[in-house]
C-alpha cells in the first residue's frame, strides 16, 4: 500500500467582494511551501459556516495550521474595541472561531501562527493585550509599518518544541504584531518570550494535545532557514498523534 503524507489543513483569509472586485479567499504561499517542504500536504479549507461540514473536511485531516492575519474583534470575548485594531472580515473570524474550538474538541494537532496563535489562546480561556505601546508601554517596538522584515531577540524555555528547534545561542525572529498574549491559556505554558517579556510562542501541557503556537511568523519571506524546523517539528507530531491513533483502533 502507498505511504501517504499527511494532510494538513490551512484556513483561508477572505476579502468580501467590493465595487467590481469579487469575493476572495487567499492564502500567501509561504505557508503551504513549508508544509510541503517539511513533508505534509497542505490543504486549503476556506472559511465555513456549517459546523457539520467543517467536521466532515477535519475527518480527512490530520493536523492542522492556523495562519497569522489582520486582528480578532475584541467585542466577541468581552472587550472593548481598541481604535488600533484591525479586523479579519468578519466571515472569516466567524469561521476561525468554528474551527478552532472543533480542533480543540478533537484534540487535533494544530499549529496556529500570529492571530492564529492568538486565537488558540483566546479560545482555551487566556486573553490578549490589545496595543502594546499602550498596555506594555516599556515593551520594545514589535511593529515597524517601514521595516516589514523587523525583528527582535527571543528567549526558549529549556525542554521546550522552541528549544528543540533553535537550541542555544542568540535566536532573532521577525514581528510584526501589536498585539499579544497577556494571560496564557489553562493547559498552555509561555515557551518563548521577547526580553521584554512579550509571549513570542506558547506549548500544550496536556498529554492528549499536541498544540503550539508563535507570534512570530515562520513562513515569511523574513524568516529565517533555521524557522523551517518548526514545520518539520509539527509534521513529527502529527506522525506521533497519528501513530497512537492507529494503535488504540
Amino acid at each position: 500500500m502507498m505511504h501517504c503524507k499527511p494532510l494538513i489543513g490551512l484556513n483561508t483569509d477572505f476579502r468580501a467582494a467590493s465595487n467590481d472586485c469579487p469575493a476572495y479567499a487567499f492564502l500567501a504561499s509561504g505557508y503551504f511551501d513549508c508544509i510541503k517542504e517539511a513533508g505534509g500536504l497542505p490543504v486549503l479549507v476556506p472559511p465555513y459556516e456549517d459546523e457539520a461540514d467543517l467536521n466532515c473536511v477535519l475527518d480527512t485531516l490530520q493536523g492542522f495550521v492556523m495562519v497569522g492575519g489582520q486582528d480578532l474583534d475584541p467585542r466577541r470575548d468581552g472587550f472593548m474595541l481598541h481604535p488600533t485594531v484591525r479586523m479579519l472580515d468578519a466571515r472569516r473570524e466567524k469561521s476561525d472561531r468554528l474551527l478552532m474550538r472543533l480542533i480543540a474538541e478533537r484534540r487535533m494537532p494544530v499549529f496556529g501562527i500570529g492571530v492564529g496563535m492568538q486565537l488558540l489562546n483566546v479560545q482555551q480561556g487566556g486573553n490578549l493585550f490589545l496595543h502594546i505601546p499602550e498596555d506594555l508601554p516599556h515593551a520594545l517596538p514589535h511593529k515597524d509599518p517601514h521595516d516589514p522584515g523587523h525583528r527582535h531577540g527571543l528567549t526558549v524555555t529549556p525542554g521546550s518544541l522552541l528549544e528543540r528547534v533553535y537550541g542555544d545561542g542568540e535566536i532573532r525572529v521577525n514581528s510584526m504584531h501589536h498585539m499579544a498574549i497577556d494571560d496564557v491559556a489553562p493547559g498552555f505554558a509561555a515557551t518563548a518570550r521577547c526580553p521584554d517579556g512579550v509571549v513570542e510562542a506558547i506549548e500544550s501541557q496536556m498529554d492528549d494535545w499536541f498544540a503550539f503556537g508563535t507570534q512570530f511568523h515562520p513562513e515569511a519571506s523574513s524568516a529565517s532557514a533555521l524557522d523551517q524546523r518548526i514545520f518539520e517539528e509539527f509534521l513529527e507530531g502529527v506522525a506521533r498523534y497519528n501513530h497512537v491513533l492507529r494503535m488504540v483502533a
